[in-house]
């Protein structure tokens, strides 16, 4: 009452990637596998092995990109 009352909020919500990633050697880890699956659709996209299975990859490449994104993200707060 008349703001003598405590806060008392719930503790913050951590999926389970991000409790993971706290270990620095985890997020390397995760980080080059991402880059090594990245340059291997790449290579796989730039020879034309996979002309049938082209937009697959691709929208996969993308996904690998924003995974990138996330984990870099989720790291820096």
């Amino acid at each position: 009452m008349f703001g003598l009352e405590k806060d008392d909020k719930p503790p913050r919500f951590e999926f389970d990637l991000e409790k993971d990633l706290k270990s620095s050697k985890e997020k390397k880890k995760v980080l080059d596998q991402i880059d090594a699956q990245t340059n291997q659709l790449k290579t796989t996209l730039r020879e034309g092995a996979a002309s049938e299975n082209f937009d697959k990859c691709g929208v996969l490449l993308q996904a690998y990109g924003a995974l990138k994104r996330v984990v870099e993200r989720t790291t820096r707060k």
